[in-house]
């Protein structure tokens, strides 16, 4: 091939001024999770957006109310609710509940210890790898699967029912549900 068969790629300047724009986005975003890592301010409203590369995908306000609220309600007074892989829904119930209640943050994407002592790493790969405190201790547990794979489904039912004392909220496809039970 000669040099003539290869022409060289070029942005619109509307393209680049967004993609320039998504950038700055980004660096700013990681900047405050620094800063609040470094400042160890889990109060601090820092803004954490999805990352595609590891299936995020999160829930509208209206879908994170109403699964705070249900999870609320079914844990009760002095109840204690984890989030596996719902990081909205945890957001949710930190900013409506009761301050009897106790929550915790189970997820892979380490951005979220800016929640401070409420984060636990979770991965849905070793599913029982939790801390040997955290069994059975949990009245609602809300799962969202990474992943619409019977293996991502079963390891993660596996860490609901080692958390749960009683209450069980899933997020998923109606396919995925379907295989699993």
């Amino acid at each position: 091939m000669s040099d003539s068969d290869y022409e060289e790629t070029t942005l619109s300047a509307h393209t680049l001024a967004a993609l320039q724009e998504f950038l700055f986005e980004q660096e700013e975003q990681e900047r405050e999770l620094r800063d609040a890592h470094r400042l160890q301010d889990e109060s601090k409203d820092v803004t954490i957006t999805e990352n595609w590369e590891l299936s995020q995908f999160w829930y509208d306000d209206k879908t994170a109310e109403i699964l705070a609220k249900e999870a609320i309600y079914a844990a009760g007074s002095n109840g204690r609710i984890a989030c596996i892989s719902a990081p909205t829904a945890y957001r949710k119930i930190k900013e409506l509940k009761p301050e009897t209640c106790d929550v915790i943050c189970l997820e892979f994407d380490e951005r979220f210890k800016v929640f401070g002592k409420d984060f636990v790493f979770y991965d849905y790969k070793e599913p029982l790898k939790l801390a040997p405190e955290l069994r059975e201790q949990f009245d609602v547990v809300i799962a969202d699967p990474p992943f619409l794979s019977e293996e991502c489904l079963t390891k993660m039912a596996l860490s609901m029912k080692y958390l749960s004392k009683k209450n069980l909220i899933l997020c998923t496809g109606e396919d995925n549900f379907l295989l699993f039970c």
